[in-house]
C-alpha cells in the first residue's frame, strides 16, 4: 500500500512499492505502516503497490493546513472527485470501482470477483496489449453515456456528493450547490492508463494547488490531469442564468497520444444548484445531453500544453519555492517502448508477433523476489541488483523523429538503479521517444516532491535548454508529465535517506518495465540517516 505523495521522510519503509521498499503482505497478513507527515498539506492518495490492484484499491487523502489557505474567499464545501475505471465484458466483468453491483440483475453473462493481476497476467503469458477499459468513472461510477448502464442492470447508485444522500436506480454523480457559493473540488486521477480532462459546464476553475502544493491561483475552462496527478481547483456558483433548470453537466475523457487501445468514453455527472427544477427533474436522455462546449478534444494537445505551462508554485515568503538553482548531478533519461524478440516455442501477441516492452535508457525493470530496500540497507551481496543504471542514453539518435522506430528495440532486462550521497542537488531530464510510437508519460517519483524547471518539444539539449529553465517559481510536483515528443528536466533536493521508485504512472507501462529508481545514500547524521526496519516487516 502506498500513501502516493507522501515523502516516507526517513520511512522508506513506509512508502509501499511492492519488492522496492518491501515485500507485500501475504494472505491473512499484515503490516502496520508507521510514518509522520511532515511539512505537507493538500490533496493526495494512496492506493495498492502491486501488479494492478489499484484499480480498486485507491482513496483519497487530505492533509489539512495548520494555516489559513493562501487564499481568502470563503469555501462552502470541499468535495472529493476521483477518476477510476470500468471494466465489463461479454462473459468476464473486471470490478475495477468501489461499488458493489446487483448481480442477479445481469442475465445470461458470467461475474467473477477475478483478481486484476489476470489482466496483467495476460499481458506477460503473451506479450500482448492490455484491454481497455469500458467506461471510465467519477467516484466509481460511469455516468449515464455508458450503454450498459442505461439497461439499468449494473450500477445501482446515485452519489450526491455534497447532500451525502445515495438513491437507488441510477448510475452517477450529482453534486448538489447554492448559487452564491463557492466549492473546493480535490480532484484525483487514479485511472491506470488514460490522462484525463475534465471541466464543467459554463463554470471557471480556479487552480489553487497541485500534488500538494499550491499554485499561483489562474482561470480555466478545464483541467488536464494525468494518473497518479492531484488537482484542487474552486469554482462559484454563479451561472444559473446560464440555464433557468439549474442542471449542469460535468465531464471528463481521455487525452489520446497512443497507438494501444484506450477507452475513447466520456463519463459525466450532474451539477444541481439547489432550489431550482433541477432538484426535481428527470435528467435528460442521454441522446439529448450537450457535453460542455469547453470539453477538449481527445487529441488536444494544444490545451494540453498550455495548461501545463501555466502552473506555477505560489514562491511567497510563507511558501518559498526551495528549487536548486545549481545541480550537482545531471541524469538523462530515455522513456521507450519496445519490442522483445518472441522466445522459442511461445506464442507472443505483441506487434509483428513480438513482446511489448518498456524500458528507461534501454533497461527494462524487472522486479526483484526480494525488497530492494531491505537489501540495501543490510548491505547484502546480492547479483540480483546493481548500482549501474546509466545516467545518459546509450546511443545518441534523434528521439522524436517524424517516423516511428521499428528496428532494434529489444532491451537490456534487469534491477538497475543509480545512487547519489545525501544533500545531492539532483536534475533529472526525462526525454520521450518515437520507438513504436510519441507518447506522453506520467512519471511518479517516490520519497521526494520535484520542481519541474523546464518542458520542451523535441531533443533535450542541455547547452540551449537549460538558458529557458525557470528558477523562479517552477511547479512543485511528485508526477509530471512528460509530453508527447518531447522532455521535461525535474530537480530536486535528494535529501531522503532510503530506496526511491521512479516510474511510469500508466499502469501497461510500468508493466513492461518502464522504471527504475535510485538511492539516497544515508548523511553525516543521524537525522540524515534510513530508521531501521519496523519489526512487523512483510518477509518474502
Amino acid at each position: 500500500m502506498s500513501r502516493h505523495g507522501i515523502k516516507q521522510l526517513r520511512s522508506g519503509w513506509a512508502d509501499g512499492p511492492a519488492y522496492v521498499t518491501q515485500c507485500p503482505i501475504k494472505p491473512g497478513g499484515s503490516y502496520t505502516y508507521k510514518f509522520t507527515v511532515t511539512g505537507q498539506r493538500g490533496t493526495l492518495w494512496w492506493h495498492a503497490h502491486i501488479a494492478w490492484q489499484r484499480a480498486t484499491v485507491y482513496g483519497a487523502i487530505v492533509i489539512y493546513p495548520r494555516m489559513p489557505y493562501p487564499f481568502s474567499i470563503p469555501i462552502e464545501a470541499e468535495i472529493p472527485i476521483i477518476f477510476g475505471d470500468y471494466f465489463f465484458k461479454d462473459q468476464v466483468i473486471f470490478m475495477f470501482h468501489p461499488f458493489h453491483f446487483d448481480k442477479s440483475s445481469v442475465d445470461n453473462r458470467e461475474w467473477w470477483n477475478l483478481p486484476v493481476e489476470g489482466i496483467e497476467d495476460e499481458m506477460y503469458k503473451f506479450g500482448s496489449g492490455p484491454n481497455s477499459s469500458d467506461a471510465y468513472t467519477i467516484n466509481g461510477l460511469p455516468g449515464s453515456l455508458y450503454p450498459c448502464s442505461l439497461k439499468g442492470n449494473v450500477i445501482t447508485k446515485t452519489q450526491n456528493l455534497y447532500l451525502t444522500e445515495l438513491d437507488l436506480g441510477e448510475e452517477f454523480v450529482e453534486m448538489t450547490v447554492e448559487h452564491g457559493k463557492t466549492y473546493m473540488l480535490r480532484i484525483i486521477n487514479a485511472a491506470l492508463n488514460d490522462e484525463l480532462f475534465f471541466t464543467i459546464a459554463n463554470h471557471t476553475l480556479t487552480v489553487v494547488e497541485i500534488d500538494a502544493s499550491y499554485t499561483k491561483p489562474f482561470d480555466t475552462k478545464a483541467i488536464m490531469i494525468t494518473p497518479g496527478q492531484t488537482s484542487t481547483v474552486l469554482f462559484t456558483a454563479n451561472q444559473y442564468h446560464h440555464d433557468s433548470t439549474g442542471l449542469f453537466v460535468m465531464a471528463a475523457r481521455p487525452y489520446l497520444t497512443t497507438v494501444f487501445p484506450f477507452d475513447n468514453s466520456t463519463t459525466i455527472g450532474f451539477l444541481k444548484y439547489k432550489g431550482t427544477m433541477a432538484e426535481n427533474m428527470l435528467l435528460p436522455e442521454p441522446s439529448d445531453l450537450v457535453l460542455p462546449q469547453h470539453l477538449p478534444q481527445m487529441e488536444d494537445h494544444a490545451f494540453a500544453t498550455t495548461f501545463s505551462r501555466q502552473l506555477r508554485s505560489l514562491a511567497t515568503a510563507r511558501y518559498p519555492c526551495n528549487v536548486p538553482k545549481k545541480i550537482d548531478k545531471r541524469v538523462v533519461i530515455t522513456i521507450s517502448l519496445n519490442l522483445q524478440d518472441c522466445p522459442a516455442n511461445q506464442t507472443c501477441k505483441g506487434l509483428n508477433g513480438k513482446r511489448y516492452a518498456a524500458s528507461m535508457n534501454n533497461q527494462s525493470f524487472i522486479r526483484p523476489p526480494t525488497s530492494i530496500l531491505e537489501w540495501y540497507y543490510l548491505n547484502s551481496s546480492s547479483t540480483q541488483y546493481s548500482y549501474d543504471f546509466p545516467h545518459k542514453p546509450p546511443h545518441v539518435f534523434d528521439y522524436t523523429g517524424i517516423d516511428p522506430l521499428m528496428h532494434n528495440l529489444n532491451p537490456d532486462f534487469g534491477t538497475k538503479l543509480f545512487a547519489v550521497e545525501y544533500g545531492t542537488r539532483l536534475e533529472i531530464v526525462l526525454q520521450d521517444t518515437g520507438f513504436l510510437n510519441l507518447e506522453n508519460h506520467p512519471i511518479h517519483i517516490h520519497g521526494h516532491n520535484f520542481f519541474i524547471v523546464g518542458t520542451g518539444y523535441g531533443n533535450y539539449n542541455a547547452d540551449k535548454d537549460t538558458v529557458g529553465y525557470n528558477l523562479v517559481d517552477p511547479p512543485e510536483r511528485n508526477t509530471v508529465g512528460v509530453p508527447m515528443g518531447g522532455w521535461a528536466a525535474v530537480r530536486i533536493n535528494a535529501d531522503n535517506p532510503g530506496v526511491w521508485f521512479m516510474h511510469c504512472h500508466l499502469e501497461e507501462h510500468t508493466s513492461w518495465g518502464l522504471a527504475s529508481g535510485f538511492i539516497v545514500k544515508s548523511g553525516s547524521k543521524s537525522s540524515q540517516s534510513l530508521l531501521p526496519p519496523p519489526d512487523d516487516l512483510p518477509a518474502c
